[in-house]
């Protein structure tokens, strides 16, 4: 499956941005999706997670309350609304779909990833 990140741009604190991420495939639905970031010199790290129904989802500590991961399988697409942003939010962040059965945080178990998209957010 092949995964295109878009919505990153450069927003102030407070301001909302979503990020959409639409894949190639008819599998769309067999797949977990999460959400990664990366920002400069640190290592990658979990933003959000939700299962292949969309019924569970799973957000790291930093975002909760603030982000909302959703999926639309008719349309191949998993979405990240991002509202009350931080300047730590700043990072390249990722989409990525994996074959495990439930929501998991770590990178390694996810099978495919797609290229990034910036997200900037000024004091």
């Amino acid at each position: 499956v092949q995964l295109q990140a878009s919505g990153g741009g450069l927003v102030q604190a407070g301001g909302s941005l979503r990020l959409s991420c639409t894949a190639s495939g008819r599998t769309f639905g067999t797949y977990v999706m999460g959400w990664f970031r990366q920002a400069p010199g640190k290592e990658r790290e979990f933003v959000a997670g939700i299962s292949r129904g969309g019924s569970t989802t799973r957000y790291a500590e930093s975002v909760k309350g603030r982000f909302t991961i959703s999926r639309d399988n008719a349309k191949s697409t998993v979405y990240l609304q991002m509202n009350s942003l931080k300047p730590e939010d700043t990072a390249v962040y990722y989409c990525a779909a994996g074959n495990a059965f439930v929501v998991d945080t770590t990178p390694a178990r996810y099978n495919y990833w797609g290229q990034g998209t910036l997200v900037t957010v000024s004091s």
